[in-house]
């Protein structure tokens, strides 16, 4: 890392012990006494707390880039995949061809089809009795999801929810050899999906490889490698967020039974939580960035080419953008400002699947259940996600 004069400062240990309980705290210390902090772990980086220091890094895609890392700790393996490992304008065919696939009425058309994994999924578990929500039904409901966006083989399911599970916990304990091998199974994956689609392309405005294939850059087509790089990441963003999402809100279903009955009585109010919940429990801290300069923000000078993690999670409970941030509430003002999707060039491109993804959980596991418990240790994941890894749960089967 750069020389600078804070060099060998650790403002915070991000190796800290967690709990679900306690896992905020740090950052609420460090916005209120160093809300850009430094730390020696994972060769050396700032983490950026606040709200608006955030959205003003992440809004500048000139001077914090993305290029050179975008998450902490960095377990690339040298490889630079887009659309995240690419800056503006390299980065913008590869969104908006994925755009294109991801547009309202393409997300609603899917709706159908999720519902009916869901509900066959969440029907197993409650015949169990319950489960682990996060090691079971966040790894095989989001594969779903996978399979019908990407319009894979529905026999890649089981294995994506598979590779989801090893992969989330090769990460958490810094298993590179397993984070490899995970990787190169869905890399395999996405190969296959693109050579069948070079041979076969189906409508770009429904099948994201074919999107991908036909985008034109300023030097011609995407090539097939980036393609098939592009398809693997996707994958990994979408399998790995889920766990600890749909883990924190069984949680904190479990310990609101009143928010449980509201929710099963009036389901039209289940977007207004959803938009509170992921507020409160986004599962990535945040992504990281590298200043092109130097870059002067609270007060400190952060030097150029060091690297810098943008602390959504903290975002999302600044005290000078939510009142009572800890707190859950409906209709809370500003809701439409947290950055659980993120901000800018690189703001999450499948927000509204995403949105559709959780409704329909919350629509079907409530339908279904008259009480949700935790029943057991809630087991927390480490950067960069934030949440349960392992969520075991009662699920009590709603009456006729």
């Amino acid at each position: 890392m750069t020389d600078h004069p804070v060099s060998g400062t650790d403002d915070f240990d991000p190796h800290a012990p967690e709990t679900f309980d306690n896992v905020h705290d740090t950052y609420r210390r460090l916005r209120a006494e160093c809300p850009v902090a430094h730390s020696n772990a994972h060769g050396g980086f700032w983490a950026l707390t606040r709200h608006a220091d955030i959205v003003d890094a992440v809004t500048d895609s000139e001077t914090f880039i993305t290029s050179r890392i975008n998450v902490i700790p960095n377990m690339a393996m040298g490889e630079r995949r887009p659309p995240l490992g690419k800056d503006p304008p390299e980065h913008t065919p590869y969104r908006r061809a994925l755009d294109r696939t991801l547009r309202a009425s393409r997300v609603a058309a899917l709706e159908p089809v999720l519902r009916e994994h869901a509900a066959r999924e969440l029907d197993r578990m409650i015949a169990a009795g319950g489960g682990d929500i996060s090691s079971d039904f966040a790894t095989i409901f989001p594969a779903w999801v996978a399979v019908e966006w990407l319009n894979l083989d529905p026999a890649h399911a089981a294995l994506l929810a598979e590779v989801a599970r090893l992969y989330n916990i090769a990460w958490r304990a810094s298993d590179t050899a397993v984070v490899r091998q995970t990787s190169q199974d869905l890399y395999a994956i996405a190969e296959g999906l693109v050579a069948d689609r070079q041979q076969h392309p189906r409508p770009v405005a429904t099948d994201p490889a074919s999107a991908l294939l036909a985008e034109e850059t300023p030097g011609g087509p995407i090539l097939p490698h980036y393609v098939v790089a592009t398809i693997r990441q996707t994958l990994v963003v979408g399998l790995m967020a889920p766990p600890p999402l749909f883990g924190s809100i069984c949680v904190h279903l479990s310990r609101d039974p009143a928010l449980q009955d509201l929710l099963r009585t009036t389901p039209d109010r289940i977007p207004a939580a959803i938009e509170e919940l992921l507020r409160l429990y986004g599962p990535y801290r945040g992504f990281a960035r590298t200043p092109t300069r130097d870059v002067e923000i609270g007060g400190r000078t952060i030097p150029r080419d060091d690297a810098v993690t943008m602390v959504y999670a903290s975002a999302n409970r600044d005290e000078a953008i939510f009142d009572a941030p800890d707190e859950f509430r409906f209709d809370r003002p500003r809701i439409r400002e947290h950055l659980a999707f993120g901000r800018g060039a690189h703001q999450c491109a499948g927000s509204g699947l995403v949105r559709l993804e959780l409704r329909i959980f919350l629509e079907e596991l409530l339908r279904r259940t008259s009480q949700i418990q935790v029943n057991g240790e809630v087991e927390m994941t480490r950067l960069p996600e934030l949440g349960p890894v392992s969520t075991p749960v009662r699920l009590v089967a709603a009456q006729g």
